[in-house]
Order: C-alpha cells, then sequence, then structure tokens
C-alpha cells in the first residue's frame, strides 16, 4: 500500500503522491486506512454522514439500486417502475458525479483518455513530475507523465542535437516522450503519431519521415516544418528518434 500510495498505479486514476507527501506522511495515510477502513471499519470513515454534507441520506433511496449496480443506468425507461423512473433522474442529477455512470448492459466503445478542452489558466504542457512547482491538478492528469523527456546519456553529437530540437519544437504535440499522449497531443484531432508505436514505425522508413517533417500532412495537425528547420536539423531529429523512440529503417524497403 506504501507503494501504490508513493509510485500510484499506472492505467488507473491512483497518481503518485511522492511529489506532495513526505515519506511519513504516506506511512500515516496508510496506517490510517488499514486501521480505519480495513480493520474497524468505524463509520466515520463513511461517506454519507451528516459531518460530510449528507444528512438525510435516506432520500436519496430510489437511487440505491443505481449506484449499487442492481439496475443498470442504462436500462430502457419504459421498463422501469414510476419509482424506478425518479430513482435514475435523481441518480443522474445527484449521484453520478462520484458514482460516474454506474452498471450499464450496453459498454460502448472503449474509454479513451483525450482532452476536452485546450489547456488553459496557466497551465504549461512543458511542466513535469520533477518540477518543483507541482500543484494538485495537472499534477494527477494523466497527461504530464508524457511531457518527460527520456533521460539517454548515451547520444552521439547529431542525436544530441537532434533532441534539443525535437523537445523545443515537436514535442509540443508528440509529446515529450514521443507518444503524443500529452494534453495538447490529445487534444487535437487526429493525434499525433505515436512514435513509439512499433506497428506505424517499422512501415516508416527515414526518407518518407524526412518528406513528412518538411512538408507536413494534408488535413491533420502535422505542419510543414521546411520552413523552420534545415535539413541538416530534420536528419538530426530523425536521429534522435531513431535511437529513443524507435528504430527506423534506412530505405523504403526496410
Amino acid at each position: 500500500m506504501i507503494m501504490t500510495v508513493t509510485n500510484g498505479r499506472p492505467g488507473t486514476a491512483m497518481q503518485s503522491f511522492t511529489h506532495f507527501l513526505s515519506n511519513q506522511e504516506i506511512e500515516s495515510v496508510v496506517d490510517f486506512v488499514r486501521l480505519e477502513f480495513m480493520k474497524n471499519r468505524a463509520i466515520n470513515t463513511r461517506y454519507h454522514t451528516a459531518e460530510n454534507g449528507w444528512p438525510r441520506h435516506e432520500r436519496y433511496i430510489d437511487a440505491y439500486p443505481f449506484a449499487l449496480g442492481d439496475l443498470p443506468l442504462d436500462t430502457p425507461d419504459q421498463e422501469l417502475t414510476k419509482s424506478q423512473k425518479a430513482g435514475k433522474a435523481r441518480f443522474l442529477s445527484s449521484c453520478i458525479s462520484c458514482h460516474d455512470r454506474a452498471k450499464v448492459n450496453n459498454e460502448g466503445a472503449i474509454w479513451e483518455p483525450r482532452a476536452v478542452s485546450f489547456p488553459r489558466s496557466n497551465y504549461s504542457h512543458r511542466g513535469s513530475l520533477t518540477s518543483t512547482k507541482l500543484d494538485g491538478m495537472s499534477g494527477a492528469t494523466p497527461y504530464a507523465v508524457h511531457d518527460i523527456a527520456p533521460v539517454t546519456n548515451e547520444l552521439n553529437m547529431q542525436e544530441r542535437n537532434g533532441e534539443r530540437l525535437f523537445q523545443k519544437n515537436c514535442a509540443f504535440c508528440h509529446g515529450a516522450d514521443g507518444t503524443g499522449k500529452n494534453w495538447i497531443g490529445s487534444f487535437l484531432e487526429p493525434h499525433p503519431r505515436n512514435l513509439t508505436n512499433a506497428t506505424f514505425m517499422m512501415s516508416m522508413p527515414r526518407s518518407r519521415l524526412k518528406e513528412r517533417i518538411k512538408n507536413g500532412i494534408p488535413y491533420s495537425s502535422m505542419p510543414a516544418w521546411k520552413g523552420v528547420l534545415t535539413d541538416r536539423e530534420i536528419e538530426s531529429i530523425i536521429a534522435y528518434i531513431s535511437r529513443v523512440f524507435h528504430q527506423i529503417s534506412k530505405s523504403d524497403d526496410g
């Protein structure tokens, strides 16, 4: 549990608290959870109490079946009783913020994390988990981890120059880690290419990648860089991508 609170759990909403809490504070939190929730099951740890702002929680009783998963939320209204319809409406107006969609019959499309708006409120996409100016919002997003550049010590001069150029120009959309899963990349449609994706990168020879960087890709957010970068600089970026994200074949034949 200490490791989970400290490092988070990849692929879940559980984020790392190592930059927010000291080791001693993390141990205190874990001790509290184990004692109150797991051992004592103390009533003061229940959420729906008057102390937590939920007086007379029983007034939501008709919404309980949806919150507890006894009734799927997407059950057609014609199959619900009058009381169940009222409970569904109450769940959607009062409970869904915390209970999410509860249980459903039809899962629908697989959820894909994506930004719903362009970053505002002084958010910097170049922030990193190693920053000393973390806050509880930007540091806890699923996008921040993709704005951390890989640490690579054994780069030659061309690759090191490519690293500087990539992080300065390309990371804005492709993420510092090349995945395109940062906030900006997730906001753009279509998403920027994931430069670490083996299936895509194995089909992308250097000549084609260079042409796309130079001239851009029509009907996408990929602009032409020929007016910004020289051929030599583009080749340095490609060398960096090939070394750090995924090896790029030298010819169309692989």
